[in-house]
Formats: structure tokens, C-alpha cells, sequence
């Protein structure tokens, strides 16, 4: 029996969105979500308008403001949206393309010829889903204004008066009816626009922040374009050999650059870009790319005699260590998926191969030291990787890596379905065993961890999986690890990561997330993995107690209990009891957890290196510049 069975569907069921209404409707189907993600694309919509009118020729300045009231302000230096009346709608052009989803000069190659925009959401959907909008677009040397509310405009379209400059200027405010959070991130901003600067040499964004007590500003600007780009993802590496191999050219009308420096580490770090959009799903051009360093250092290797007979380097073993950038800007971007995340211009693969294939082996034929040094790594790899087949096979003989045998310090829960099933990775086996008691048996499962796992930052896969505290991991998860990963086989669809609230408990839950990204990434994608936030004091007034998770929140208590209460400094998760611990700590009526998600893969990748590579001048700037979050662990 249907739940809507007496619901009638006819045509006045049928509903017609009008303008921009069904934007408003389903705001996910157009910036991807309401929560962060969401909020922050509403700025990439209209800085990438901005940087195609650089692309054009038109304006070398982007200034991005956020204003006290989490107002942004965007404004270029370049031609400024139409003013004129639109032939077919009689409407201004500029009014035209903020009310109208699929208006704009995108569509037409006349105007222009490379744009990030043209499978974008447009500036349409910012005005849609800001509670106010003001546009102020200079051209034809005047200034002309008009304001939005919710889309809809609540003044006509109005020429001020005589201005001397061109370019646009939108102040956005988005609507608190449809956002989750209006808090705008300086650090989520910076990076982007610091990624757009370094792909284009010849541009400078300005990013204010006027929320402080004083504007923070910072300014990007490279001329070292990608080459730049790769010295800053290698900060904290060890290259191993200085100079960045570069290559720009232009063929028919695909503009293809492409950026190659190796380090001693062991991850390859290829990132991809198509008229400035970050195509993280990759895509023709990096299938090309891949191919084509795979054939060249493949043929150096042979022509001087670096290999055994017979012997080839696979595409992950000259990856090995690699940071990479392909940026492409071409006329008709096929990206797939309204996230814009892969190329699918089928064409390009054939085109950068050929251009990679080529650069890249007289590059090695006329730098035979540089071509010596990448091979002996690939060798290296090669050697690695043999010895980490031994190593799967070895744990699967022994059943390590089998799930269906798991670890023996493993208190599983009683659920075999994975959607409800939680999964605590302990610091200790104290505070596993009162884990082990508190805990509700039906659906969580506890797994004690002895002591600080390995820093896979800096070993391989082989060391990797002779760990017992990893492989306990990893055969409790039920996935398999690296290139055997299957999202499929997660027996738990909550992982949270339980350790104390000192430097040794952040270390440890820092090296458990450093295993997750390098390794298993789609847990963190996915969403599934959690850290367990503890209380840091237990309050006691005459009959009543209060946990608390903060200073600010015991000071706050403290001044309205004035006196007549103790305090007690919870330095361990052993000295809760298995009550307390279920209470304050795994009740999911009562307990808080912090959700791990990476809003920038690249700033991601960067803390990893800063936090847990080899390079300690490093780490501790990082510490220092973070000095507010080590005030809050006992020390």
C-alpha cells in the first residue's frame, strides 16, 4: 500500500519553476551542497567569470573582500558586463545574466575563446541564492547598478554616471534561508586564489579580510607560473634534482604547459587543469601525460642501458615521487559531471601524448644526469614494490589481510550491517577496556591500539604492512589498502579515531590520518572517519555535575557558579570509568564528534607533509603558526 495513495497527480501537480526559482528549489544541483562546499563555490562562480575576462586580454587584477557581515566583494579590472538593451528580451544584458542561467557570453567563441565558466553555474545562480546582491558594472565609460534581493531585482537597472575605469563589481551576501553556515574561511579562499595566481603568471588577486580587529591581506602573484607552483608543493621535499622540467606550447588551438620535478619520497602528486579548472578526477589529458612519461623515461632507460634485458618500468614505478602539473586551456571544454572534476575532450590524449612524449625525451637526451636520477628512483620503486607483493602475501598466508579473519585485540560488535556499525580505534588498553565495558555491543566495536602506530609519511608499503598495529587496522576495516582498496567491503560506516587530549593522543590520532589519506583517501572522502571529542573537565556543584569540552565553556560555568564547586582535568581517557567513558564520549545522544573532511586537497596534502615528513624547520613553523591549537592539549 503506497504511503501517498490518496494524493492525486494530475497537471496541477506539475510544477514550473520560473527565473531562478528552481535554483532556490534544489540549490545541491548547483553548487554541490549548503554546508561549507557550497557557500565557498558561490566565490569560485564569480572569481572564474573575473579571471576569464583576464584570459581574454581584458584586466590583470582580481580583488576578493570579506566584509564584517560575511559580505564578499569581488571586482575586476575587466571589460564590465554589457549595459546595453539585449535585442531579443529588451532587457539590460548585465540584468539579462544575473537573472538568467543560461545567458551570458560563454556560449559564443567570438567573445570567448578560453573560459572556466562555460559548464559553471554562472553568477545567476550566486544572485539566486544570496539574500542580497548588488552588481555594479563599469563600461563604455559609465557606472550602472542595480540590486537583487534573492534573485529577484528590487531596483531597475540604473546608469549612475560617468566613470574612467572598466570592470565589474559584485557584493554578494548569501541567504541564511538556504546555507548551513555563513562563515566564510580565509585559509579555504586563500588557497584557491593562490592556485589560480600560479596558473596565471601575469595575474595578481588581491584577498582582504576586513573581519578582525585589523584587514588581513594577502597578495598573489607569480612570475614563475607553474614552475613556481611546483618549487611551493615541494616545500618540505627533498627534490632530487633542481631544475623544474618545463614545457609550454601551443598546437592548433590547445595551449598545453606541463611542469615535472621529482622527490625522494614515495607519492605522486599529478595535478590537472583545463581553462583553471582543477579537474581532480583527471581526465584525456592526463591519461595523455601518463602515457607519454611512462614511454619516454622507458626509451632513456633503454638507450643508456639502465635496464635489464627484457625489463620495463610500469607507470606507477616512474611515478614514484612525482609532482606534476598539466594545465591546459582549450576552446570547448567537455568537462563531465556538473562539478567540472574530468575532462572528457577525447582528443587531447593523443595531443599531449605526442607533446609530452617528445619534450620529455629530448629533455632526458640533452640532461642525461637529470634522466639517470629519475630512473634510479624508478628502480628503486620497482625493488619496493616486488617486496611489498611479498609482504601482502606473507600477511595473507598468516591471515592478516583476510577479513575474514580478524585481529585478535578486536572487540567486534554484534551488527553486520555496516551503515549502523561504529568502529573506535583506542589509544591504549585502558582506555580500550573501559571502552570495551561502556560501550553498546550491538553496534560499536573497539579496537586498542598499543603505543604509535608507523608514520607512513615516510615508508613504503612494504614497511608499511610488517606493522601489527596497521595491519589490525587495516583487516578490522575489511578494505584492502593502496591500489587493492574496496569502498565496498567497509564493515563500518562510522571509524572514530578515541585518544587522549595531550600531545601524545594528537600524535597518535595525527599518524591513524596520515594512514587514511596516503592510503585509504576514500575513507575521508566518503565521510566515514571521526574523532572522538572527550570532555576536557568534569564541573561538581552540591548534586549536579557537568562535563565540559572547552576553556571558554568552563569559564563561562565558573562565573556563574561564582564558588562552592570543584573542578576535575581529565589528562587520559583511563580515568573515566566504563560509565562516564559511554556517557560523555560514545553515546551518540551525548557524545560529540568531529567530522574529518578535506575542503583543499592541495592545503591537505601540505599540512601532511609539514606535520609528519622528514623536514623539521618545517614542522615546527607549522606548529608555531598553529600555536592556538596546542594551547588546548595538556602538555
Amino acid at each position: 500500500m503506497s504511503l501517498f495513495e490518496n494524493e492525486t497527480y494530475d497537471a496541477s501537480q506539475i510544477q514550473i519553476l520560473k527565473g531562478l526559482e528552481a535554483v532556490r528549489k534544489r540549490p545541491g544541483m548547483y553548487i554541490g551542497s549548503t554546508g561549507i562546499r557550497g557557500l565557498h563555490h558561490l566565490v569560485w562562480e564569480v572569481v572564474d567569470n573575473s579571471i576569464d575576462e583576464f584570459l581574454a586580454g581584458y584586466g590583470d587584477e582580481i580583488t576578493v573582500t570579506i566584509s564584517r557581515n560575511n559580505k564578499i566583494t569581488v571586482e575586476d579590472r575587466g571589460r564590465g558586463i554589457p549595459a546595453d538593451i539585449h535585442p531579443e528580451t529588451g532587457i539590460p544584458a548585465a540584468q539579462l545574466v544575473m537573472t538568467n542561467l543560461h545567458a551570458g557570453g560563454k556560449f559564443n567563441n567570438n567573445v570567448y575563446k578560453v573560459s572556466g565558466g562555460l559548464h559553471g553555474v554562472g553568477v545567476a545562480v550566486v544572485n539566486a541564492l544570496s539574500e542580497v546582491l548588488e552588481l555594479f558594472t563599469y563600461v563604455n565609460g559609465y557606472e550602472y547598478y542595480q540590486k537583487y534581493e534573492r534573485g529577484v531585482p528590487v531596483t531597475d537597472f540604473m546608469k549612475i554616471g560617468p566613470c574612467n575605469k572598466s570592470g565589474t563589481r559584485i557584493s554578494f551576501k548569501p541567504d541564511p534561508e538556504i546555507f548551513e553556515t555563513l562563515d566564510f574561511k580565509f585559509d579555504i579562499l586563500a588557497h584557491r586564489l593562490q592556485e589560480s595566481a600560479f596558473l596565471n603568471k601575469e595575474l595578481t588577486i588581491i584577498l582582504r579580510d576586513e573581519r578582525g580587529e585589523s584587514t588581513r591581506e594577502e597578495k598573489f602573484q607569480y612570475d614563475g607560473g607553474i614552475k613556481a607552483f611546483i618549487q611551493h608543493l615541494n616545500k618540505g621535499r627533498t627534490v632530487i634534482h633542481e631544475d623544474v622540467i618545463y614545457n609550454a606550447e601551443t598546437i592548433d588551438d590547445y595551449f598545453i604547459e606541463i611542469g615535472i620535478q621529482y622527490n625522494d619520497g614515495y607519492n605522486e602528486r599529478i595535478l590537472s587543469y583545463a581553462n583553471n579548472i582543477s579537474t581532480v578526477d583527471g581526465g584525456y589529458h592526463v591519461t595523455g601525460f601518463k602515457t607519454a612519461i611512462t614511454r619516454a623515461i622507458n626509451n632513456f632507460a633503454k638507450d643508456n642501458n639502465l635496464l635489464k634485458k627484457d625489463e620495463t618500468l610500469n607507470g606507477d614505478d616512474v611515478r614514484e615521487g612525482i609532482t606534476a602539473i598539466i594545465n591546459v586551456k582549450l576552446p570547448d571544454p567537455q568537462f563531465e559531471g556538473q562539478t567540472k572534476s574530468k575532462l572528457g575532450n577525447s582528443e587531447l590524449r593523443g595531443i599531449i601524448e605526442n607533446s609530452v612524449s617528445d619534450f620529455l625525451s629530448l629533455y632526458l637526451d640533452m640532461n642525461p644526469e637529470v634522466g639517470k636520477v629519475i630512473v634510479d628512483k624508478a628502480l628503486q620503486a620497482v625493488r619496493a614494490r616486488n617486496a611489498s607483493k611479498k609482504a601482502r602475501e606473507l600477511t595473507r598466508r598468516k591471515g592478516a589481510l583476510n577479513s575474514n579473519s580478524l585481529p585478535g585485540k578486536l572487540a567486534d560488535c554484534t551488527s553486520n550491517k555496516p551503515e549502523e556499525s561504529e568502529l573506535f580505534i583506542v589509544e591504549g588498553d585502558s582506555a580500550g577496556g573501559s571502552a570495551k565495558q561502556g560501550r553498546n555491543r550491538h553496534f560499536q566495536a573497539i579496537l586498542p591500539l598499543k603505543g604509535k602506530i608507523l608514520n607512513v609519511e615516510r615508508t613504503r608499503l612494504d614497511k608499511l604492512l610488517s606493522n601489527n598495529e596497521i595491519v589490525a587496522i587495516i583487516t578490522a576495516l575489511g578494505t584492502g589498502i593502496g591500489d587493492e582498496f574496496e569502498i565496498e567491503k567497509l564493515r563500518y560506516h562510522k571509524i572514530i579515531i578515541m585518544t587522549d587530549a595531550d600531545v601524545d593522543g594528537a600524535h597518535i590520532a595525527t599518524l591513524i590520518l596520515t594512514l587514511f589519506y596516503r592510503y585509504m583517501p576514500e575513507l575521508i572522502k566518503g565521510g566515514y572517519v571521526y574523532l572522538a571529542q572527550p570532555p576536557l573537565y568534569k564541573i561538581s556543584w552540591g548534586k549536579n555535575e557537568r562535563y565540559l569540552y572547552s576553556d571558554e565553556e568552563l569559564e563561562k560555568l565558573k562565573e556563574e557558579l561564582k564558588d562552592n564547586y570543584t573542578i576535575q582535568r581529565y589528562k587520559g581517557l583511563g580515568e573515566m570509568n566504563p560509565a562516564q567513558l559511554w556517557n560523555t564520549t560514545m553515546n551518540p545522544e551525548t557524545r560529540k564528534l568531529m567530522k574529518i573532511e578535506v575542503f583543499d586537497d592541495l592545503e591537505a596534502d601540505e599540512v601532511f607533509t609539514q606535520l609528519m615528513g622528514s623536514n623539521v624547520t618545517l614542522r615546527r613553523e607549522f606548529i608555531m603558526e598553529n600555536a592556538d591549537l596546542v594551547n588546548k592539549l595538556d602538555i
